[in-house]
C-alpha cells in the first residue's frame, strides 16, 4: 500500500469533493462553489468591487472560479471568456495579433474607458511619437505627454507550468472591464491596458491536459515530460533580442512596432523560497546601457506593489535576491533597451492547482544570499510564517501586483510618457555626438545569409536601419553601396549598443576572495560575434546617402554563369537548405575536398558541387531566390577527390527528461530543410539503429539524465527509466556498425563514461573557483579543412554555456580535432575567469569507433538558433555521417 502523508491524504480528498461540486456544477443542479479550500473567492472579489453585475464572470463559462483547488482552465475556455467579456462590455477590445507555433490564436486585450478606446488609434500615436522621439521638442513632447495616456503591458502564461498568472488574466480582465469603483474608474480613464492574457497558449492547454490526467493519482503533481512550447519550452523566455519563435515575434509586433508600452510587466512563478513574492527593484549588476530613468521607473512601480501588498496584508514580497538588470534576452530585461520600464514579479508556486501546507517551523533560516528568512529586514520586512499555499493566493498576488501597477501609471501618467521621450532624446543626442555614430554592415560577408539574418533581427527588435545608396566614407574607410547602416542617433540606442557591442561582465564573488556568483542566465551576447557578421563600429559623424528600411532583407540570389554543372560556396548557411532542396529533387550533390575555382572566384574547401542531369526539373532560378543564394555554373567541372552527398537519416534523441536544447535542434534543423525522426527511449533500447539512421544527435544533458530518466516512482511509466543500459549499449552498436553519434556540448559525458573512447574531460576536476565560464563568447581555431568544418573560417567565436573540454589521448592517431579552443587570449564577450584551463585544448573532436564515428561538439554550436556561425559543425556531421568518399563526377 502506497502511504500518502496526511496534507497529501486531504488534497487528494478535497480533489475528489472539488470534481463531485464540478459535476453538479456542469448538470445544473448546483451553483459554483463560493469558496474551496476555505478560501471565500466572492469576499476577496469583493473588496475590489463593486462590479457591474451585467458583465459576465469567468466562472459562468469555466464553471469554477479561477483558482479553485484542483482547477484550471484551458486556452479554448479562457478565449472564450474574453470573446464573452469582449462582447458584453465597450470597455475592452479583442484583437488578434498572431498565432502560436502550434496554431493557436494570440489575443491581445486592450483595456480601457470606453472614450479612450474609441480614440485608441491617437493614444496609440502619441505613445509611438514620444517612444520614437525624433523631431519631438520638449514643447510638443509635454502637449503629447498631457493628451495621451499611459499605456501599460500585463502579460501572463509565458511559463506554462507557473499556472497563477494564465488563469489571473482572465480574472484582472473582469476586475479591469466591471470594476466600478473610484480607483478603477479613474485606471481606465488614464490608462490602456494591454492585457496579454496567455503568452503560450500551447503550453497552457499541454499543462492542464497533462494535470488533468494525472489528477487524483500519485503523479498529480508530476513534472512536464515535455517541452510546454513547441521549440524552446522554458526558453520562451530566452528569445526576447532574438525573436525567433512565433509567440515572441507577434509580441515584438505590439511592444516595439505599435503600441510603444512606458511599462512592461511580465508575470512569473518561482519566488525565492519561503518568500511569497519577488518584486523588483532587482540585484546588481546593472546592465550599463540601461538609461537610469528606466532603473528609478523599476524602483517606482516596484516600491508601489510592495506597499499595496503589504497594506493588504499579504506578506512575503522580497527584493534585490537572485534576479539582475543585467542580460537582454528576456521578456522584462528587453524593453529596458528601448527606454520601457520592465518589471518582473515571481510569485510563489506550489505545484499545478494543488493546494500545499508549509508548516510554520520548517521554513528555511534565511535565503541563498544569507538573508534572513524569519526576520524582517529591508528586502523582506514582512516575513511570510507560512501556512497553506493555494492556487487562489498567488492569483491574490498578482492581482494586488497588476492593479498597483496599473494605478502608478494613472497616478504618473504624465510622467510616464514624458520619460519615455526623455530617454529617446537622450539617446538621439548621444548618437549625434559620436562614439559611436553608427554601425556599418558591408555587403560583401563570408555568408550574406547569416548578415541578411542579423540585420533582420535589429529590425524585428525596433530598431532603424537603413541602406547606403551610394558609396559613404567612416572613419577613413569607404564602404560600397548597399552597406547596411545602424545609427547610433536613434531613440533605441541601448538596444543597438547591447547587440553590436561586446559586453564586459564585472567580475563578481559570492564573498571577497570567494567562489565566482553566477550571473542570471548569459554574461555576453554579442550578435556579430556569435553570427559570424562583420559590423564596423563608425565613431564619427558622417554624411551619406540612406534610405530607411521598412521591410525584412534578403541575401543576394541568382544564378550566374552558363552550363550544367554549378557551384555552391559553403561558407553560406542558405546554401544548406539549397542541398537539402537537391537532394529530395535527385540532383547530384558533392563535396569539394580542396578549393573550387570558377569564374574567376575560388570557393574553399567543401564547395558544393552539383550536377543536374538533361531531364531534370530542378528549376534553379527559382531555387536560388527561394533560398537566397548565388549558383554559379560553368561549363567546365571541378576535379579531384571529395564526397558525395545523400540526404542523411537523422535521429534526434529527445528523452523524458524534457529537453530544451532538443527543442532549439529541432527548430535549427527545420529551418535549414533537413528531415529528421524523434528518437524516444523506447525505440532506443529497442535497437537495430542503423537499419532507420545514419546520424543520432544527443541534445546538450548530462549522461546520469540521459541514462537513468525519471524515477519509477514520480511518472507514469511509459516516462520513466532513461535509456537505461539497454540503450546505452544500442547506441554504441550503431556506432560499431557505421553509424554516426553526434553529441551535442554536455552529453559527450555519455560516450566518454560508456563508451572507452580515447578522450579525457579537459575540466574534469577543475573546481568553480579556479575555471569559470558561464555563457561567454570565446575565440576558436578551426580545421576548416576537415569535412565537419567546410565553410567555417579558420578563426571563429563559439558560445560557451558552462560547456565541454576534450584531451586527446597520447595512443589515439587516429582522432581528429576539428576545433580547438584558441592558444591566446579567449574571451570576446562576457566573463571567463581561470582561461588557462581551457586554452588550446579540443573543442570539437571526431572519434573513429569500428565501422562509424562518434563527433563530439563540445559547446553550443546551435544555442537557441543565435550561433549561425557555427550552425555548419551541426550541418556537416550529418551530412558527413551520409557521405560517401570519392572523386567529383
Amino acid at each position: 500500500m502506497r502511504f500518502v502523508p496526511f496534507p497529501r491524504l486531504v488534497c487528494q480528498l478535497a480533489a475528489v469533493a472539488s470534481l463531485l461540486v464540478t459535476a453538479l456544477i456542469w448538470s445544473g443542479t448546483a451553483a459554483p462553489a463560493l469558496a474551496q479550500g476555505g478560501t471565500d473567492i466572492e469576499a476577496l472579489r469583493a473588496s475590489r468591487g463593486p462590479f457591474d453585475a451585467a458583465i459576465p464572470t469567468p466562472e459562468s463559462v469555466f464553471g469554477f472560479y479561477p483558482g479553485a483547488d484542483f482547477q484550471l482552465a484551458d486556452w479554448p475556455s479562457i478565449l472564450q471568456y474574453l470573446q464573452t467579456l469582449d462582447a458584453a462590455s465597450d470597455r475592452m477590445v479583442l484583437e488578434e495579433i498572431g498565432h502560436t507555433a502550434e496554431g493557436q490564436p494570440m489575443v491581445l486585450a486592450i483595456i480601457s474607458s470606453p472614450e479612450n478606446l474609441a480614440r485608441r488609434e491617437r493614444y496609440r500615436a502619441i505613445a509611438e511619437r514620444l517612444a520614437r522621439a525624433r523631431g519631438v521638442d520638449e514643447s510638443e513632447a509635454r502637449q503629447l505627454a498631457s493628451e495621451g495616456k499611459a499605456v501599460i503591458w500585463i502579460d501572463s502564461g509565458m511559463h506554462a507550468t507557473e499556472v497563477a498568472h494564465g488563469q489571473h488574466a482572465p480574472e484582472l480582465a473582469y476586475v479591469m472591464v466591471a470594476g466600478e469603483s473610484p480607483e478603477l474608474q479613474r485606471i481606465r480613464d488614464d490608462v490602456i491596458l494591454l492585457l496579454m492574457p496567455n503568452m503560450n497558449p500551447d503550453g497552457l492547454n499541454i499543462v492542464v491536459d497533462w494535470y488533468r490526467s494525472n489528477l487524483g493519482t500519485p503523479f498529480e503533481t508530476a513534472s512536464l515530460p515535455v517541452l510546454y512550447q513547441k521549440y524552446a519550452g522554458h526558453d520562451n523566455n530566452r528569445d526576447w533580442y532574438m525573436i525567433t519563435q512565433a509567440e515572441t515575434r507577434a509580441v515584438a509586433r505590439q511592444l516595439y512596432h505599435t503600441w510603444y508600452p512606458q511599462v512592461v510587466y511580465n508575470h512569473h512563478q518561482t519566488a525565492p523560497f519561503p518568500a511569497r513574492i519577488f518584486v523588483p527593484p532587482f540585484d546588481d549588476p546593472s546592465n550599463p546601457n540601461i538609461p537610469p530613468l528606466v532603473v528609478r521607473g523599476i524602483a517606482r512601480v516596484g516600491n508601489a506593489i510592495t506597499t499595496r501588498l503589504e497594506s493588504e496584508g499579504k506578506s512575503g514580497a522580497v527584493s534585490r535576491v537572485g534576479f539582475t538588470a543585467w542580460w537582454n534576452g528576456g521578456m522584462r530585461t528587453a524593453p529596458y533597451f528601448h527606454n520601457m520600464v520592465g518589471i518582473l514579479t515571481e510569485t510563489a508556486l506550489f505545484r499545478y492547482a494543488t493546494p500545499n501546507f508549509y508548516p510554520p517551523g520548517t521554513l528555511p533560516e534565511s535565503f541563498r544570499d544569507g538573508t534572513s528568512a524569519r526576520a524582517p529586514s529591508i528586502n523582506y520586512p514582512m516575513p511570510w510564517p507560512g501556512g497553506w499555499w493555494r492556487l487562489r493566493d498567488p492569483i491574490e498576488y498578482m492581482l494586488t501586483a497588476s492593479i498597483a501597477t496599473l494605478d502608478v501609471g494613472s497616478r504618473y501618467r504624465e510622467d510616464w510618457l514624458l520619460n519615455i521621450w526623455r530617454m529617446g532624446q537622450a539617446a538621439i543626442a548621444s548618437g549625434r555626438a559620436g562614439t559611436p555614430a553608427a554601425w556599418v554592415i558591408p555587403p560583401t560577408q563570408r555568408d550574406p545569409s547569416a548578415a541578411a539574418a542579423l540585420v533582420n533581427v535589429l529590425l524585428r527588435g525596433g530598431l532603424e536601419v537603413y541602406r547606403a545608396g551610394s558609396e559613404l566614407s567612416g572613419d577613413g574607410s569607404t564602404y560600397p553601396a548597399g552597406t547596411y547602416v545602424v545609427p547610433a542617433a536613434q531613440a533605441f540606442r541601448a538596444h543597438a549598443m547591447d547587440m553590436l557591442e561586446p559586453q564586459s561582465y564585472p567580475d563578481r564573488r559570492l564573498y571577497p576572495g570567494g567562489p565566482p556568483e553566477p550571473p542570471y542566465d548569459l554574461s555576453g551576447w554579442t550578435l556579430p560575434l556569435q553570427m559570424g557578421v562583420e559590423v564596423d563600429r563608425i565613431e564619427a559623424p558622417f554624411d551619406a546617402s540612406l534610405e530607411k528600411l521598412v521591410a525584412p532583407v534578403r541575401a543576394p540570389f541568382g544564378v550566374e554563369g552558363e552550363g550544367r554543372t554549378f557551384l555552391l560556396d559553403p561558407r553560406s548557411n542558405a546554401s544548406v537548405r539549397a542541398v537539402n532542396r537537391l537532394l529530395a529533387a535527385g540532383a547530384d550533390v558533392y563535396w569539394s575536398a580542396g578549393p573550387a575555382s570558377i569564374g574567376g572566384d575560388t570557393v574553399p574547401a567543401g564547395a558544393i558541387v552539383v550536377s543536374l542531369g538533361a531531364d531534370s526539373t530542378v528549376d534553379l532560378k527559382q531555387l536560388a531566390e527561394e533560398e537566397q543564394v548565388i549558383v554559379r555554373s560553368t561549363q567546365r567541372r571541378p576535379r579531384g577527390s571529395g564526397w558525395r552527398l545523400r540526404t542523411p537519416r537523422v535521429g534526434l534523441y529527445e528523452p523524458w527528461v524534457a529537453s530544451m536544447d532538443a527543442g532549439w535542434t529541432r527548430f535549427v534543423l527545420e529551418q535549414y530543410g533537413f528531415e529528421f525522426r524523434v528518437v524516444r527511449d523506447a525505440e532506443m533500447r529497442k535497437g537495430s539503429l542503423g537499419e532507420r539512421y545514419d546520424a543520432i544527435i544527443l541534445p546538450s544533458t548530462r549522461a546520469e539524465a540521459l541514462i537513468q530518466g525519471h524515477d519509477t516512482r514520480t511518472m507514469p511509466a511509459r516516462y520513466t527509466g532513461g535509456l537505461g543500459d539497454a540503450g546505452v549499449g544500442a547506441l554504441r552498436r550503431f556506432v560499431e556498425q557505421g553509424g554516426t553519434l553526434v553529441a551535442l556540448d554536455a552529453s559527450a559525458s555519455l560516450p566518454l563514461a560508456r563508451f572507452g573512447l580515447p578522450i579525457d574531460n579537459a575540466l574534469e576536476g577543475v573546481g568553480r573557483d579556479d575555471f569559470f565560464c558561464p555563457g561567454s563568447l570565446l575565440r576558436i581555431a578551426v580545421n576548416n579543412t576537415h569535412p565537419v568544418a567546410f565553410g567555417m573560417p579558420t578563426e571563429a567565436t563559439a558560445f560557451f554555456v558552462r560547456s565541454s573540454a576534450f584531451d586527446v589521448q597520447e595512443e589515439a592517431s587516429d582522432v581528429e580535432v576539428i576545433v580547438s579552443y584558441a592558444d591566446g587570449e579567449l574571451l570576446e564577450s562576457g566573463w571567463i575567469l581561470g582561461q588557462e584551463h581551457l586554452q588550446g585544448h579540443g573543442a570539437v573532436v571526431e572519434v573513429p569507433l569500428g565501422d562509424g564515428r562518434v563527433i563530439l561538439l563540445g559547446f553550443r554550436v546551435q544555442f537557441r538558433a543565435q550561433p549561425y556561425e557555427t550552425f555548419k559543425l551541426l550541418f556537416n556531421s550529418l551530412f558527413y555521417a551520409a557521405a560517401e568518399a570519392g572523386n567529383l563526377p
